[in-house]
């Protein structure tokens, strides 16, 4: 288990820095996802991806010198396919090349099936302090149509084995289903808060391009809620974990305050983060401007890449103040704490516009507290509107 630091005392704060590990394997594709993750019936040799990962690790470890790690975030792909003995290392990686924070938080993405579930206590004592189980359903129906490979039974078994191993837990649902009516859905909400930790991940099933979802919904196969229903399912998703101790901090993540997920907060708030692993992302920042870096996606070429150069990194551009400032205005406008204007001007190296803000504040989409400006809870169902009205 690695070794945390107090930061000295009398010093400030230094801003909060995230490692994204990225794992690229699962088990079985799941037809709705488009994540970078891929199926090897033949095995993983973790051996060989154990070397890569922490030849990458150094690499960024030259890159962004001298950083304090607030988190580490496992994903993936399925990383609970991962061995106990890889994630430690990897966390011993992390804790020799930065300072880690006395409070740093270690998550691990996990699939709920038996086989997965037995190896919780391993990554418990491999560092890992907090777990997110991919849940999406809780019923046996709903998970065989979004084809995941465990049954309602084995996901609340895993809950319950997580809560003796973990000091935080995270599940996600997935609403506006196929058949998926509001009764079912809040329902299904209210049986699952009874279940839920400190945080829960709840996401509107989105249909992305290239997934079998998509061939089936441009067949007429696959018909999700219509837009009302599930708008009224997002309300009622509000309402219900609101009443249960679980607001909103982010438009899909809802947690007791002071449980929010710390890695993702480092990205809605545009703060700093390494990524290793195929198809991982990063932004860096050195001399006072940030860095845009990517990998290899597919895991065979990243493994070769970093075996041949010391890492698969095949984009690093340095951001514009402009694409900066867009980048902030995305991610803060999702959080319900909202955005700094001043950060945001001194991003753009101008403010917002004023008519526009105000226009969008009589219509009673965004309200303004002093600095901050916020999406109300009207304004977060068209956010992409106000994103795009306020960028112009």
């Amino acid at each position: 288990m690695p070794k945390t630091e107090a930061q000295p005392k009398g010093m400030p704060d230094a801003a909060p820095f995230g490692v994204y590990v990225h794992w690229p394997f699962c088990a079985a594709k799941c037809p709705y996802c488009d994540f970078n993750s891929h199926v090897r019936h033949g095995g993983v040799d973790e051996t060989r991806f154990l070397a890569a990962y922490l030849g990458e690790l150094a690499h960024f470890a030259e890159a962004a010198p001298g950083r304090t790690v607030t988190s580490v975030f496992f994903g993936g792909g399925t990383p609970s396919l991962m061995a106990p003995r890889v994630t430690g290392a990897i966390l011993e990686a992390i804790a020799e090349h930065w300072t880690l924070d006395a409070n740093a938080e270690f998550t691990l993405e996990a699939n709920p099936t038996s086989v997965e579930a037995e190896t919780f206590k391993g990554y418990a004592a491999a560092g890992v302090n907090r777990l997110s189980l991919g849940v999406q359903a809780l019923d046996d129906a709903s998970l065989k149509s979004l084809g995941r490979l465990h049954t309602a039974a084995e996901a609340l078994a895993a809950l319950t084995l997580a809560r003796g191993c973990f000091e935080r837990i995270s599940f996600d649902l997935i609403y506006a289903r196929e058949g998926q009516s509001l009764a079912n859905w809040t329902g299904e909400l209210t049986r699952a808060l009874g279940f839920a930790a400190d945080h829960l991940s709840l996401y509107q099933l989105t249909i992305e391009g290239g997934t079998p979802f998509a061939a089936l919904r441009d067949a007429g196969r696959l018909r999700i809620p219509e837009s009302d229903a599930a708008r009224a399912m997002y309300l009622a998703t509000q309402e219900l974990c609101e009443a249960a101790g679980l607001p909103a901090y982010e438009i899909s993540n809802h947690a007791i305050p002071g449980s929010e997920s710390r890695h993702n907060l480092v990205y809605w708030r545009g703060h700093d983060y390494a990524g290793i692993g195929a198809g991982a992302h990063a932004r860096i920042s050195q001399d006072g401007a940030k860095r845009a870096l990517s990998t290899q996606h597919l895991p065979e070429d990243w493994l070769a890449q970093v075996e041949t150069r010391g890492h698969g990194i095949v984009s690093d551009e340095p951001l514009k103040p402009s694409e900066m400032a867009e980048e902030y205005l995305l991610m803060a406008l999702r959080l319900t704490e909202g955005l700094d204007l001043s950060r945001f001007a001194a991003l753009r190296g101008k403010p917002l516009d004023e008519t526009r803000l105000d226009l969008l504040i009589d219509e009673g989409l965004l309200t303004r507290n002093g600095a901050r400006l916020t999406a109300t809870p009207s304004g977060r169902l068209v956010l992409e509107r106000l994103i795009l009205e306020l960028a112009a």
